[in-house]
């Protein structure tokens, strides 16, 4: 046996396998400094601030991520919920229309339907990449569904070529939800540009993080005004800058708005850390390659399922899917405190089941009417795999795809270490059984 493999456990006061921290997140260096003072010595913080001879942060953002995923709209908006409801909203999706949603992802996805009256479907997952499954999808579809809600989850991509032929079969438009698959590709082609409209979120934990904040993109010229004037109270940009000192703002009214506009605050932030989101997604893919080969060897491990047609992954949460057998029979909330001890960070369970979910239960919400109920009671959906899901993964989160080869090397002994002396979290587990 190795020196590793004789140790104790961390977890039962052994010495643990990483002492030293992990890459910290968010990142920001001078340029973010500087960008951030610009605005706030600007004397205008938000797109509905008076103009001041120059183009919004916010305007000079969305032409570049418009650019960066190769499309010719963008509208920023306050978080990634609100990209949600007004991507709903432009599609038409109101009171009584169904959304089909995975059944396992952050539960913003389905709350968002709710929030405008929809009812949520939840479908349940392929099992090696924990995405909607396109068979689910295709048995949950009938003339009530008016939305696709497609989620690709931690670092898989769903099956866009199946879901964009299905949305074209039933003309049911696509929403890709790609918050967490900033810069990812699908046949060399960003996702979240396949469907009607893209979604992003940009909250403290994403790829591309201002602290809270959404983007929503799309090709349609008609769909863009609508979104636009959605996220700011039936207001868009003058199509020729007002004179200094006035509102840059046109009030038109085509649809009834809200404000979800995003600060020039959070804007600018987006703006200097956009070059560098290429150069930090290809140094997670790198160490993410090495550790799924470690991963493999080691036995009982496996990562999530990368699709052929993946032509350029992201990491935003690394899932590894352990075989338990092998690992023996120790329950998954035990392993992952393991594993925390051993690594010295913080390791997530996967996101609940939607129905199963504490934080998701619309039948307590005062949105909810009476006769949307029982089609609202997250109960009655059937989701097998979102629950093995549940038992049998652990995800990290991706800061620690930032550091070097060292700590994907760390992360594999840990896994060596705790399956050479699962005699020592088998007597912890019966320890728990017997109290």
């Amino acid at each position: 046996m190795t020196k590793i493999e004789q140790q104790t456990l961390a977890l039962v006061g052994g010495l643990p396998i990483r002492t030293k921290s992990w890459p910290t997140w968010p990142r920001y260096d001078k340029g973010t400094e500087t960008i951030l003072i610009d605005v706030l010595r600007s004397n205008r913080w938000a797109i509905s601030g008076m103009y001041n001879g120059k183009p919004t942060y916010e305007r000079r953002f969305s032409e570049d991520f418009a650019k960066f995923t190769g499309v010719p709209y963008c509208v920023p908006v306050c978080n990634g919920s609100a990209a949600l409801v007004v991507a709903l909203q432009a599609l038409g999706v109101g009171y009584g229309d169904e959304v089909l949603v995975p059944g396992i992802v952050w539960v913003a996805c389905s709350s968002a339907v709710t929030r405008i009256g929809g009812i949520p479907i939840m479908v349940d997952v392929e099992p090696d990449t924990l995405c909607m499954s396109l068979d689910a999808a295709t048995n949950a579809i009938n003339s009530k569904t008016k939305a696709i809600l497609l989620v690709h989850l931690y670092s898989a991509i769903a099956d866009i070529d199946g879901f964009v032929k299905l949305s074209k079969k039933t003309s049911v438009p696509l929403i890709e939800d790609c918050s967490q698959a900033h810069g990812a590709k699908w046949n060399d082609q960003y996702v979240g540009t396949f469907g009607e409209i893209g979604v992003f979120s940009t909250q403290d934990s994403k790829l591309l993080t201002s602290g809270e904040g959404g983007i929503i993109i799309t090709r349609d010229e008609k769909l863009f005004r609508k979104i636009s004037q959605l996220r700011a109270d039936g207001r868009m940009y003058l199509e020729k800058p007002p004179v200094i000192g006035e509102q840059e703002l046109e009030e038109l009214g085509e649809v009834q708005g809200y404000n979800y506009c995003m600060s020039e605050f959070h804007a600018a932030i987006l703006l200097d850390r956009l070059p560098h989101l290429t150069e930090e997604n290809n140094l997670r893919l790198e160490n993410a390659t090495f550790l799924d080969e470690m991963l493999r060897n080691i036995g009982g491990l496996s990562p999530l399922r990368k699709l052929p047609q993946v032509s350029l992954p992201t990491f935003y949460h690394y899932c590894i899917r352990v075989n338990l057998e092998e690992f023996g029979n120790i329950n998954i909330d035990l392993l992952r405190k393991a594993v925390m001890a051993e690594l010295n960070t913080f390791m997530e369970p996967v996101d609940d089941p939607h129905n199963n979910n504490l934080i998701y239960n619309p039948l307590i919400s005062s949105r909810t009417s009476p006769e949307h109920k029982e089609r609202l009671n997250p109960k009655q959906f059937s989701l097998p795999n979102c629950e093995m899901a549940k038992r049998v993964s652990l995800v990290f989160h991706h800061p620690l795809l930032l550091d070097s080869s060292l700590g994907m090397e760390d992360i594999a002994q840990t896994f060596i270490k705790i399956k050479s002396n699962l005699k020592q979290l088998k007597s912890i587990q019966n320890d728990m059984e017997r109290k």
